[in-house]
């Protein structure tokens, strides 16, 4: 918790600031193209589901692997299953990584066995996993070899660990960016002064080789940091246009979805939501923390997504741009968010964009927070969903 201090800048922050929900303007925002260079989704989509996997156990992390799989995290038993989408879920066998993650993992409050992340140069059966957990004494990222063919997880290699950790504010997302380094994002800790410590890896977004070392490019070169500033990222995503994206839990106020730009301070503690201050930068929608809590994000060539935990939604916030601005490299700009699947299914942890902009979303009800739905007297909860929009006719 922020001091007294703090709690006044908080409030400070959002002063004069536009109402929580809208949108920030930005100058290459138009309604006549989307980044693909076709006529934008003008207007409300709507959104058919279909239930894939049901009775996951507290999942986390969602991962796609070939022929429409996914690699997904259980956070509490740190167990690791491919769901298939005929419905069958497959545990990785008890043997090798998979036995050692579990013996690593710590499952206290919000921490356990998190993000994912596949390499998706790999041709297979053999594929490169990075996964992101909570230890005794830190979180750390780790790497092993899934072989697919017989379910098997490979011995574990750490790339990153230091990482400081608590009951809440792990963060925990990891992806691999479009120039193939590893993006770590991390909590505050519970200590929102370890957000504006460069010093620390606790509430920043990091970037690193898959060996862990700091990624060339990164604004201090002997430095993991990427951006800081951050109460508890737990979801990245990027544009066609190679723009970075971050979503990001606020306390008592407002959520964010945030630019993230290289060497950028987002603020937290002393912002939460558009504060307009020198020397940070402000988010690009914002809502209040009741509608939101955003965990994993996903960005098609229409849209950000965010999966929304407290306020059970699937947000959507439009990408617009100029196609010939677009096309010589400008980023689009940002259209009204609209709510999908809101209070249908409950908790929503993550969310992940196909190729053919299909959406593929984890509940997240059974996690102590929620409350598991049931089918006939039988919990049916936590599912892996899959969700197919259609644009405004």
């Amino acid at each position: 918790m922020a001091g007294i201090a703090g709690a006044a800048l908080l409030l400070a922050g959002c002063t004069g600031s536009p109402e929580p929900g809208v949108v920030s303007p930005s100058p290459t925002a138009s309604a006549s193209a989307a980044t693909s260079g076709t006529e934008p989704w003008d207007g409300a989509v709507t959104a058919d589901v279909e239930v894939v996997a049901e009775e996951l156990p507290v999942p986390w992390g969602l991962a796609p692997l070939p022929g429409g799989r996914f690699l997904v995290t259980m956070r509490d038993t740190a167990q690791l299953a491919v769901a298939h989408p005929t419905g069958d879920v497959e545990p990785l066998a008890w043997s090798g990584g998979a036995q050692q993650v579990a013996d690593q993992t710590v499952a206290d409050g919000e921490g356990g066995l998190l993000g994912v992340a596949v390499d998706p140069d790999d041709a297979g059966p053999l594929f490169t996993v990075f996964l992101y957990r909570t230890g005794e004494r830190d979180n750390a990222v780790l790497r092993a070899e899934l072989d697919l063919d017989d379910l098997t997880l490979g011995d574990l290699t750490t790339v990153l660990d230091g990482i400081p950790k608590a009951s809440n504010h792990n963060g925990g997302r990891i992806a691999l960016g479009p120039d193939g380094y590893l993006y770590v994002a991390t909590g505050d800790a519970g200590d929102p002064a370890n957000a504006q410590d460069p010093e620390s890896l606790a509430g920043k977004i990091l970037r690193v080789t898959p060996d862990g070392e700091p990624a060339p490019g990164n604004p201090d070169a002997g430095s993991p940091v990427w951006s800081m500033g951050h109460r508890n990222v737990q979801g990245l995503g990027w544009d066609p246009s190679g723009r970075m994206f971050a979503g990001e839990f606020g306390q008592d106020q407002l959520d964010e979805l945030n630019v993230i730009e290289p060497g950028g301070n987002y603020g937290w503690p002393e912002v939460e939501g558009p504060g307009d201050q020198a020397g940070f930068i402000d988010p690009v929608a914002w809502w209040p923390t009741s509608e939101a809590s955003p965990s994993g994000i996903a960005v098609t060539e229409e849209a950000v997504y965010l999966a929304s935990l407290r306020g059970e939604r699937l947000w959507r916030v439009p990408l617009l741009g100029e196609a010939s601005a677009v096309a010589d490299g400008e980023s689009p700009g940002f259209g009204e968010p609209q709510a999908l699947l809101e209070g249908e299914f409950g908790r929503l942890r993550a969310v992940h964009a196909g190729p053919d902009g299909e959406l593929h979303v984890l509940t997240n009800n059974t996690d102590g927070r929620g409350e598991p739905m049931t089918e006939d007297g039988r919990v049916v909860d936590d599912r892996l969903l899959r969700v197919t929009l259609t644009p405004p006719e």
